[in-house]
């Protein structure tokens, strides 16, 4: 059931009118115990952490507990949690650890999911969720979220939300494994994917007991900053398909011609990480051109990995693409045993396409090109090309036409002959 919905690729929501839609779908609900589960600070722009509030302020001492959607990444810092949520009690945030926390509610069938992968993968995806939402005795479990163009199952949220951030190693790294090996420029922008056809799955088949609404934004990207152009709420999969639609209307840039050069802004607040910041390479990939060059403006990048064994692998292998990943995988346990690591070697690879230039604030060049990036310096790559002085788009930088991406988790590039709608 659709509860609430509005927006269009010019709506501008303001605060006022989030808490009116939100309220307005609360208000066809009843609920003596509740659980939000928004994103992390990775989405700060999803408008989640101030939904999120909202929601504690309507039902007060109701809502109990607050499990941000980690997946694997680090758990928030206090600074994070003011940062997005304001002054709600710190006692009500639960930390998710994606090792131990977990409930398996069944299992879809291996013969599934090589229908979805085209034959690719042979294996069972365990449908997995923190044993929060089973145990927490919950009557509205609330998943908060941005709907954005996604590498890994097409469009970010609705379910995703609950089995990948509230997930496990197993059904994580599997469905990582599953986008990357279909294909990224396959599945990104599109609301039917394989990953998301194996979470319809769970959901059909094992979630239908857990009493879950869907509150999905969508958001932009403008020069003034980010703007809210939607909000849909609801309990099945139409108001992820509103959202959707949507977000391909406002997050999506068709091109007419491949970028030769591009500069991408990593916000020090949100990427420490490349697989954070590795959003630059497969947000712009379908965009740039064969021998192009992809700068990544990255200072506050100190690490490669959220997660130690993450950034161990990382460091091991490299960024090597589709088919040497493939091959290693085949022949290396601890790849398979981490297939989410292995997903991600391919996910920041050009596959020797374009050129990827990182500039980092806090790792050397020898660790940079370690894992196959070239370096450049930061210092003096953000003087020439300062993003204070620079416009979303085409800009002209030393008399060289440069497009500029201040933030690439707002939104997916793509030359038109790389697309098919």
């Amino acid at each position: 059931m659709l509860y609430y919905q509005r927006g269009n690729e010019n709506d501008i929501l303001s605060s006022a009118d989030l808490k009116a839609g939100l309220y307005e779908a609360l208000e066809k609900l009843s609920a003596a115990k509740v659980l939000a589960i928004p994103p992390d600070i990775t989405r700060v722009y999803s408008r989640a952490g101030e939904l999120t509030r909202l929601a504690w302020e309507y039902f007060g001492s109701k809502l109990t507990d607050v499990l941000p959607a980690l997946g694997t990444h680090f758990p928030m810092t206090e600074q994070e949690i003011t940062r997005m949520f304001g002054d709600m009690p710190r006692n009500l945030f639960r930390r998710h650890d994606w090792r131990k926390d977990l409930a398996t509610l069944g299992r879809v069938p291996a013969d599934f999911v090589r229908q979805v992968s085209e034959g690719k993968l042979d294996y069972d995806w365990p449908a997995q969720v923190n044993q929060l939402l089973l145990d927490g005795g919950f009557d509205l479990i609330l998943s908060i979220g941005q709907v954005v163009p996604h590498e890994v199952v097409g469009m970010a949220n609705h379910s995703k939300n609950v089995f990948v951030g509230t997930g496990g190693a197993e059904g994580i790294n599997k469905s990582h494994f599953l986008g990357a090996a279909y294909g990224m420029e396959r599945i990104m922008g599109r609301a039917d994917t394989p990953v998301r056809r194996v979470l319809n799955y769970a959901c059909e088949h094992f979630a239908k007991d857990l009493p879950i609404v869907y509150i999905q934004t969508v958001v932009g990207s403008t020069d003034d900053g980010p703007v809210t152009r939607g909000l849909f709420i609801g309990d099945d999969m139409e108001c992820f398909y509103k959202a959707a639609e949507l977000s391909l209307k406002v997050n999506f840039q068709m091109l007419d011609k491949p970028l030769q050069k591009a500069v991408v802004y990593l916000d020090p607040a949100e990427f420490k990480s490349t697989w954070l910041g590795n959003k630059s390479i497969y947000r712009t990939r379908m965009a740039m051109a064969d021998d192009g060059e992809l700068i990544v403006l990255a200072p506050g990048l100190k690490e490669f990995g959220e997660d130690k064994e993450i950034d161990r692998l990382i460091r091991k292998y490299g960024y090597v693409g589709t088919n040497r990943v493939l091959e290693l995988v085949d022949n290396h346990k601890e790849l398979r045993d981490n297939l989410s690591a292995a997903a991600h070697l391919i996910h920041g690879s050009s596959e020797g396409r374009f050129n990827i230039t990182y500039c980092p604030g806090n790792l050397s060049r020898q660790e940079i090109e370690s894992v196959n990036f070239k370096y450049a310096e930061l210092d003096s790559m953000m003087e020439k090309y300062n993003p204070a002085n620079l416009r979303a788009g085409f800009n002209t930088v030393d008399g060289e036409e440069v497009f500029f991406v201040p933030n690439p988790g707002m939104g997916l590039w793509a030359w038109k002959e790389k697309f098919d709608l």
